[in-house]
């Protein structure tokens, strides 16, 4: 899967995180779990006691013979987002239904071609689940952002308070981008009047 390059908004796991003195700091890694078990996996990480989020929705599923329902879809298969300490995720990668964990491939130097961990703000996974749990239309993810546009603010509906970047689309709709370092953009359509520009 593509990912986002705006090494602006990358944040990198330091090697000795988690081992300062005093409390060790949780932040959101991205798990990449076997055989997309991304549910089970959630499930199975909370009961041992981890904070962990996927991210998905409610969307409208028609089978051949007709029949509708509403399933719950994830938006971003093979993942899971897992709030840890680094010596947390250690022993979580040693189960065996985690693959690995997803690097920073742009943090990466010629001095230090390790790559380091990537690591997801906690405000952009806030903002993700908003958008997910207000948007009544589907939400996609794109691999990569959009060209920088204006920025703007939901000012009307269910996403209202929300802020991202907007794409100008025809028919006086506007496709509202949120990024989420690394694994590209989640990307909704709105229309234009819903949205101001950001000040």
């Amino acid at each position: 899967m593509s990912t986002s390059t705006d090494a602006e908004y990358v944040t990198t796991a330091r090697p000795d995180a988690g081992g300062a003195v005093g409390v060790a700091s949780r932040q959101w890694f991205v798990a990449i779990v076997k055989n997309n078990t991304e549910k089970s996996a959630e499930e199975r990480l909370g009961r041992l006691g981890h904070e962990t989020y996927v991210a998905r929705q409610q969307v409208l599923r028609v089978w051949k013979n007709g029949r509708k329902a509403k399933v719950d879809k994830v938006l971003i298969p093979a993942m899971v987002f897992v709030k840890c300490t680094e010596a947390e995720r250690k022993e979580i990668v040693a189960l065996p239904f985690i693959s690995r964990f997803m690097t920073n491939k742009v943090a990466a130097s010629a001095e230090s071609p390790t790559k380091p961990l990537a690591v997801i703000p906690q405000e952009q996974i806030d903002t993700l689940k908003f958008m997910l749990g207000q948007s009544d239309i589907p939400v996609t993810m794109v691999a990569a952002p959009y060209k920088v546009r204006d920025r703007v603010v939901v000012v009307r509906g269910n996403l209202r308070g929300l802020e991202g970047e907007v794409v100008q689309t025809a028919e006086g709709k506007s496709d509202l981008i949120i990024r989420v370092d690394l694994l590209g953009c989640a990307q909704v359509t709105i229309n234009a009047i819903d949205l101001e520009p950001l000040r």
